[in-house]
This record gives C-alpha cells, sequence and structure tokens, in this order.
C-alpha cells in the first residue's frame, strides 16, 4: 500500500475547506486523516457559530472559573464526557457570528434572550477561546461588557494580534 506524505494531505484537506461536509466525512475515515481534517474544520468556526449543536461543545470545555458568569442564569451546562479533542484550540478567529449563534442558542433552548444573559454567555466562551485557543489570532468584542474574566484571559493570551473592540463597555471597576 502506497501513502502520501502528510503534507500532500493537508494540501487536499485544505482545499475542501468550503466542502464542510466533505471534509467532516473524510475526518471519519480513520484517525490519520482525523487529526488532519479536525483541525482544517476548526480554523474558523464563523459559519459554525450559527449551529446549536456546536455550543454543547463549547459549553463543555468551560472551565469552573467561566462557568461561575452562568449559574444566575440557572443555565443547564451539558455533564457529558469531555470532547475527544480540544477544538477551540485550532481556532484563529471569533467574530461577531458568536453573537448570532448565541441567540439562536438562547431561543433553542428557551431562554431569556435579556442582554445580561447573552453578555454572561459571550463572556464566559471568549474567556474559555482566550484560555484553550493555541492559534487565535483575531477577536471581536462588539458589544460586550469587558468583566475581570475577560481582562484576566486578555492578559494571559499572547497570541491575539488583532483585536475589534466596537461598542465595549467596561464593567471592570464596578465589579471589584
Amino acid at each position: 500500500m502506497i501513502t502520501l506524505p502528510e503534507e500532500c494531505y493537508y494540501i487536499i484537506f485544505n482545499k475542501l475547506r468550503p466542502k464542510f461536509k466533505i471534509l467532516f466525512s473524510c475526518a471519519l475515515v480513520n484517525r490519520y486523516w482525523c487529526r488532519i481534517a479536525i483541525p482544517i474544520l476548526w480554523d474558523d468556526p464563523k459559519g459554525y457559530f450559527k449551529d446549536i449543536r456546536l455550543f454543547r461543545i463549547l459549553l463543555l470545555t468551560l472551565s469552573a472559573k467561566e462557568q461561575i458568569l452562568l449559574i444566575p442564569f440557572k443555565i443547564s451546562l451539558p455533564n457529558q464526557q469531555k470532547p475527544l479533542f480540544e477544538y477551540t484550540s485550532y481556532i484563529t478567529s471569533v467574530n461577531d457570528y458568536l453573537d448570532h449563534g448565541i441567540r439562536n442558542w438562547l431561543q433553542y433552548g428557551r431562554y431569556d434572550l435579556g442582554s445580561e444573559l447573552a453578555n454572561a454567555m459571550k463572556s464566559s466562551l471568549v474567556a474559555m477561546f482566550l484560555r484553550t485557543s493555541k492559534n487565535l489570532k483575531y477577536l471581536c468584542l462588539n458589544e460586550i461588557i469587558c468583566n475581570r474574566i475577560i481582562f484576566e484571559s486578555l492578559h494571559e493570551n499572547t497570541t491575539v494580534t488583532s483585536l475589534n473592540l466596537c461598542n465595549v463597555s467596561d464593567d471592570f471597576k464596578s465589579k471589584q
């Protein structure tokens, strides 16, 4: 049996990037293909943020510190086993598609769509992205209340090279 060098698989799978379903199918072929396809699938998840199934995976990745922001809102966090991959470690950009995905997830779960809950959810997820992503370059914090957890996470993250702070309010002083 002749096998291709790993670099060839990367080139082929990168060409399949716009074809999410085909690339996902490649990840199911075997472990070798999976290890190559998963980072490509999760590199830029902007289109996937609208899928509410993604939020189950993201909520499983939250640390106890990040979950604390959601406790007052009685969000039911999944209690399943952690995912096989740390998918969020592959993400390179988080943009305003996250806001739309959060609203979709809240509507699906029949949660109150109030801005406090949406901000808490976004703060938790952004803190988690900053903690877990080894490749995060671009972060958009539109209409979010920056709190201690966001500031600490931003301070600890060394990979972000572009930060969009549009309509951001600083709630840090009032929470001390």
